[in-house]
């Protein structure tokens, strides 16, 4: 919900009437008071999309220079025709450089990464991570889908004060992550600069109804190993999920590997588990026709008391509360009145 109110936040900063915008993408108003509340990765594109359209910026005014609505397809086009996966990430730079006068990033590759280094106007204040997180979902997303792969975060550096919400801005770049350094960059691996880009003009007609969207929150470090853990215990039903010992089994660790690598990256097999509940609990709740009773079972509750202590410990509510909210907000719609 921290990120939610971030973008909000530039949004009444220019006079823009948020509350159609919310409606719209199913965020209950109630939740905006709750810290520890959730929306889908689904729900924040297009609360992303609603506000951009709406300011006609696809950059959310934070540059001197707007970045007019359908910039983000131009940028997309322009870099359809590159051949590599270097050469995309040339243009798609190259043409936020042309799009903001604050804020540009520079590519500098060498064997063992590919920097993304930030550089901002001299006279303007430090960008917020928000605004550096703006601008690398849109290139590197981009440059994603081009070459048909996530490419792995090795680490990210940034001149500005770390955030509230610094734990979701990890899962948008990576694990290795650092504030109030003396630059601002990102590392890539880069074993996608010799990638050819295999998308088409017709996957991006496809690609281009939803985006940036549709993928604003859904690139993570997948070569983490909580990442894999993550992926482990989605393919199979909560109520089926391994110990840790079994799960490094299933990982071709050692145990106690993995419980280090884990800690390195701040989590704990338990921790992971909690986070996916919580998740799958959230947006299992979004179906009426399910009883809360069914989704405490699904996502691993015995007893649905310990799913309403659980649930209210994740997000502030009580899953029928959160629930109830979601639907007000949903039905109200200007149109409905």
């Amino acid at each position: 919900m921290s990120l939610v109110n971030e973008t909000l936040a530039l949004a009444r900063e220019r006079t823009l009437d948020v509350a159609p915008i919310l409606e719209a993408a199913g965020i209950a108003r109630a939740a905006l008071i709750t810290p520890r509340a959730r929306v889908s990765a689904a729900q924040y594109g297009a609360l992303w999309l609603g506000i951009a359209h709406a300011l006609d910026d696809e950059f959310f005014g934070q540059d001197s220079h707007a970045m007019k609505s359908g910039s983000f397809v131009a940028m997309t086009h322009a870099a359809l025709t590159a051949r590599t996966g270097r050469q995309a990430l040339q243009r798609a730079v190259g043409f936020m450089r042309l799009m903001l006068d604050d804020l540009a990033g520079h590519v500098d590759i060498d064997a063992a990464r590919v920097r993304i280094a930030f550089v901002h106007r001299e006279g303007t204040a430090t960008p917020t991570i928000f605004a550096y997180a703006t601008w690398f979902i849109l290139v590197y997303g981009l440059v994603c889908w081009l070459v048909g792969r996530r490419i792995p975060l090795i680490a990210a550096r940034f001149r500005c004060a770390a955030p509230d919400a610094v734990d979701e801005y990890r899962l948008m770049f990576c694990d290795d992550m650092t504030f109030g350094e003396d630059a601002s960059y990102v590392d890539l691996s880069p074993a996608f600069l010799d990638l050819p880009v295999i998308q088409t003009p017709g996957s991006a007609r496809a690609f281009l109804r939803n985006a940036p969207g549709n993928f604003v929150v859904k690139y993570r470090n997948p070569g983490s190993f909580a990442a894999r853990v993550r992926r482990a215990l989605r393919a199979l039903p909560a109520t089926a999920w391994p110990d840790a010992d079994t799960i490094a089994r299933r990982l071709n660790v050692a145990p106690a590997t993995l419980r280090r690598r884990l800690k390195q990256e701040g989590h704990s097999c338990q921790s992971i588990k909690d986070a996916l509940r919580r998740d799958l609990a959230i947006a299992a709740l979004q179906d009426s026709r399910r009883s809360v009773a069914d989704v405490a079972a699904a996502v691993g509750f015995a007893e649905p008391s310990a799913f309403h202590r659980a649930f209210r410990k994740w997000t502030g509510m009580r899953p029928a509360d959160y629930r109830l909210a979601r639907q007000r907000t949903v039905v109200q719609r200007p149109d409905d009145a």
